[in-house]
């Protein structure tokens, strides 16, 4: 009976996995993977057997209410860090079940002539440093994007001589069998997970995000080898493979390789501001931007990490629509590394019920911008920067860009004149053609749609 229903769960994940891969059909996606956990619990409380109700119903309330309280109070914003946190609690389990495997290994049945086997040994030193590179990875990625820790620059030397010793310490492990060389390779695997994510920042932080939901599946997945669980190797499986691809497919968007973001230093964090000087940029109020947009028949709007923090998503979606009744072609374009993790502006969007048939991805809206009238952008600093395809000598160079500059007028949306994520500031705010409108970018846009 357990059997059937882990495979009946590991069914309804597939499904929801490919529910998620659209967002038109993403809600119900979630809700599969919803029904396929409960089914996946009761499966485990018929395989517990009555003495054990206690303590299962016990952990699972406990959590139920973390988990309520934690999803009740995390804002749209903090939902990357949320993520990162989330992911660090998987890593942290795989270590504590291959401390316990390796404590009482008799209780799980990996005992061959009183020792521990081989397979058994492999398993948990495998599951013990991914899950502990996944943890201390974790935590490091969650204070940096809750802006406590700004991380530091640790040589790719450095990183690829510690992890050739995490490998030397996992075969020590597996031959020597010790509780010494077991603490010696958690505690490497940690250190080697910190070290991994202090120098990454900036534009690259989306793919560490997603990098590390596929460490933790894969963590997940050597936990389920341990436990002799078919179902958790299968939903490690899934998880570690999907957040693999999605990391290729994010690399790709921003022109870079995996080896390098998770090896090397980021985009930005050394750059200097732009020679320009404040009188070059054109400033205007929203009763001008409501005039441009009132007589434009194309617009397109270009959602970043500003949108985010001002929570304006709302008023983008009120700003659509005027425009729309007023005739005009109203389409959204998100850039592959928008925000902090993946796909963080198409939730925002979706929160705020915009229509999924207006928004596009880079490459189905980059060729329309030359005949759209009026780039709407707000908060995308990185993603737009003209410098990566015109400045060699430029720390994002070679990256994909959503081409606004080809757009007859640009209104961009910022805070202040600072630089972006990446450090790096836009040329683009001194075009021509270019209309900066600072301040908060709700307020202004609910001012530009009053004007309207």
């Amino acid at each position: 009976m357990t059997n059937v229903m882990y495979l009946i769960s590991a069914l309804c994940f597939i499904g929801a996995l490919r529910g998620l891969a659209s967002a038109q059909t993403s809600r119900l996606g979630n809700w599969i993977a919803i029904f396929g956990m409960l089914i996946a619990i009761v499966g485990v409380c018929i395989k517990a057997g009555r003495n054990d109700f206690a303590l299962l119903f016990g952990t699972i309330g406990a959590g139920a209410a973390i988990g309520n309280i934690i999803a009740l109070r995390v804002s749209m914003v903090s939902l990357p860090q949320m993520v990162a946190g989330f992911h660090s609690l998987v890593g942290l389990s795989a270590v504590l079940v291959a401390c316990a495997v390796f404590c009482s290994p008799h209780s799980f049945g990996i005992l061959e002539n009183g020792n521990i086997c081989i397979s058994g040994l492999v398993e948990m030193g495998l599951g013990v440093a991914i899950g502990a590179i996944t943890f201390t990875g974790s935590l490091i990625a969650f204070l940096k994007l809750q802006g406590l820790y700004k991380g530091h620059n640790i040589s790719r030397a450095f990183n690829f001589a510690f992890g050739s010793g995490v490998i030397c310490l996992l075969i020590y492990f597996i031959y020597a069998k010790s509780l010494i060389a077991f603490v010696l390779l958690a505690c490497a695997s940690m250190v080697l997970g910190a070290t991994l994510v202090i120098p990454i920042g900036g534009a690259d932080m989306p793919v560490v995000v997603s990098l590390l939901n596929s460490y933790s599946g894969w963590a997940a997945s050597g936990i389920g080898f341990t436990l002799h669980n078919d179902l958790l190797i299968i939903t490690g499986a899934l998880v570690g493979a999907s957040g693999a691809i999605l990391s290729y497919i994010m690399c790709k968007g921003m022109n870079r390789s995996l080896l390098d973001v998770i090896f090397s230093t980021s985009f930005g964090g050394g750059a200097t501001k732009s020679q320009n000087v404040v009188s070059n940029f054109h400033q205007g109020m929203p009763e001008d931007i409501a005039c441009m947009l009132a007589s434009a028949q194309s617009v397109i709007i270009v959602p970043g990490y500003g949108m985010a923090t001002s929570k304006a998503q709302h008023a983008l979606k009120e700003l659509g629509d005027t425009l729309k009744k007023r005739g005009v072609s109203v389409r959204y374009a998100i850039h592959p590394v928008a925000g902090r993790m993946p796909g963080h502006m198409n939730v925002l969007l979706a929160e705020a019920d915009v229509p999924y048939d207006e928004v596009f991805e880079l490459d189905e809206i980059n060729g329309e911008f030359s005949s759209c009238d009026v780039a709407y952008v707000i908060g995308a600093n990185d993603i737009t920067n003209p410098a990566a395809k015109t400045d060699p000598g430029s720390p994002i160079y070679g990256m994909p860009i959503l081409e606004v500059s080809r757009a007859k007028a640009v209104v961009f949306l910022k805070r202040s004149m600072g630089v972006g994520y990446a450090g790096v500031d836009n040329s683009l705010f001194y075009a021509e053609n270019t209309i900066m409108l600072l301040g908060d970018a709700k307020k202004n846009t609910e001012e530009v749609v009053r004007a309207l």
